[in-house]
């Protein structure tokens, strides 16, 4: 099996056994994005020799008997949203085009300490805002499955390497679905964790209630790795839970017989999502419930009603709070800067102006409106109150006794590119499975299911319960089916 083809786990395990060394991981694949990333455009910055000089350090570990993790040495990639000391960090911008942190975010900083290799940062929406990679400031990243199609977005980089063979697994940023969605269209498992599970220390803001760090894998066993590096309290974020880490791949395999999985009856048959949802999803929904059922798994229909409320809600809520954390970006305190203004507020103006895309733009201009006088008790005051009934409608599916919830993960699989950024409101549609799960602040698992009729991936999401993300890991993993780039495919 060529390396690049092999899960996290499985390079792992090929390491730890000496069948392999972390430098030959990391040369395979620092080959494979040079030969093959021209095309698919999912990373901003590749560090080769800081790759290398990382793996040779693995090695050195590994043959003294002493790895940091099971992960030590295997080739990952991430966000360029999150902060990363001494490598360029642009969040896709032209504002941050230049920016190289002085420090380490979190999430970075405990996978190195286990040893993870970095092979770069890969593309995204600019500042995590949208949901196709087609705003970004460095071109829009393609789907490796069919170049001529979105990889989704906002973390559609992360999705794209891990399905092209570019890198072993990815962190991401989901704000609204932004690792869930792109990986549904690419194919691989995309986990966004309970809200507090992962520090969100050192990820650029876009709406800070709402973002959690992220896993993009090739299957369920290497996301609950990734996230057992991750997840933790951390005294550099007030938001990060004291919940403890368990041993999530272990679960991986787990019996769910008797385990009880609700069918959201909003996401099917009626106004929220029933009629957008393709036919090839919904049979692939179908086909997913029997698949747990016969595995023992008891599966019956739920009602979330006020579901239809949420993508209204996302959008007011998470444009007001871009609107606060992007104001920073101003040119004088760091990031791009106009010259030649003639005084402070003419330089604040085309600073922004030139270097804020029009997608940014637009959610500044929205969530400053809804938080302007007059308007803000009738748009962010009550997107709030919305926000708790939705959060409501899952305490109370849970309270029933539902382990977990399955939806479809988009309405359709990858659509072309270009087709919707004259639309915004219809690629605003495209996060209303996932966006609910964002506000009601619980862990959703998305795991590929199979190919549409147009051999396009789908995957469907699993719900769970704050802090509860062992379960999704016991259930998707029973209902994952992991997919290749078939032949004919294969760039």
């Amino acid at each position: 099996m060529p390396i690049t083809d092999m899960t996290a786990c499985e390079l792992a395990a090929a390491l730890t056994e000496k069948r392999l060394s972390s430098r030959e991981a990391t040369a395979a694949y620092l080959d494979r994005i040079a030969a093959l990333d021209k095309e698919i455009n999912s990373y901003i910055t590749v560090t080769p020799e800081q790759a290398m000089k990382d793996a040779e350090a693995s090695d050195k570990r590994r043959a003294e008997g002493r790895a940091l993790s099971p992960l030590d040495g295997v080739p990952m990639a991430l966000k360029d949203v999150i902060c990363s000391k001494g490598v360029r960090t642009t969040a896709a911008s032209k504002i941050l085009y230049n920016f190289v942190p002085p420090y380490d975010a979190t999430c970075w900083s405990r996978l190195k300490a286990g040893g993870a290799v970095l092979l770069g940062k890969v593309n995204m929406d600019e500042f995590a805002m949208g949901s196709s990679t087609e705003t970004s400031a460095f071109g829009p990243t393609r789907n490796p499955w069919d170049e001529e199609r979105v990889p989704g977005g906002s973390s559609g980089g992360s999705a794209a390497a891990v399905a092209a063979g570019l890198a072993a697994y990815s962190l991401g940023t989901d704000t609204g679905g932004s690792v869930r969605q792109p990986a549904h269209f690419c194919g691989v498992v995309g986990l966004k964790p309970t809200y507090g599970r992962v520090s969100r220390y050192g990820v650029i803001p876009y709406a800070s209630s709402l973002d959690q760090v992220g896993v993009l894998a090739r299957d369920c066993r290497d996301a609950a790795s990734v996230l057992q590096l991750i997840a933790g309290q951390d005294r550099m974020d007030s938001t990060s839970a004291p919940a403890p880490v368990e041993d999530y791949a272990s679960a991986c395999g787990e019996d769910i017989t008797g385990l009880k999985i609700g069918l959201p009856k909003e996401f099917m048959s009626d106004a929220i999502a029933g009629d957008a949802v393709a036919p090839d999803i919904a049979f692939a929904m179908r086909q997913g419930a029997e698949r747990l059922a016969a595995q023992g798994a008891v599966v019956e229909e739920v009602s979330l009603p006020h579901s239809a409320y949420a993508l209204p809600t996302y959008y007011i809520l998470a444009s007001a709070e871009a609107s606060s954390n992007l104001a920073r970006y101003d040119g004088v305190r760091y990031g791009a800067r106009a010259e030649n203004a003639e005084n402070v507020y003419d330089m604040f103006t085309a600073t922004r102006s030139a270097n804020f895309g029009a997608e940014v733009k637009r959610r500044i201009m929205l969530g400053t409106f809804a938080l302007s006088s007059g308007y803000y008790d009738a748009y962010y005051n009550k997107t709030m109150q919305v926000r708790t009934l939705i959060k409501q409608d899952y305490d109370q599916a849970f309270a029933a006794g539902f382990d977990c919830l399955m939806t479809p993960a988009a309405p359709t699989t990858a659509f072309k590119l270009g087709e919707m950024t004259d639309d915004p409101l219809t690629m605003y549609m495209q996060d209303i499975c996932t966006v609910p799960v964002n506000l009601a602040g619980l862990p959703g698992l998305v795991v590929p299911v199979g190919l549409d009729n147009g051999n396009l991936p789908i995957g469907l999401q699993l719900i769970g319960k704050s802090f509860d993300e062992r379960t999704l890991f016991a259930v998707g993993s029973r209902l994952e089916s992991p997919l290749r780039l078939q032949p004919g495919l294969e760039m």
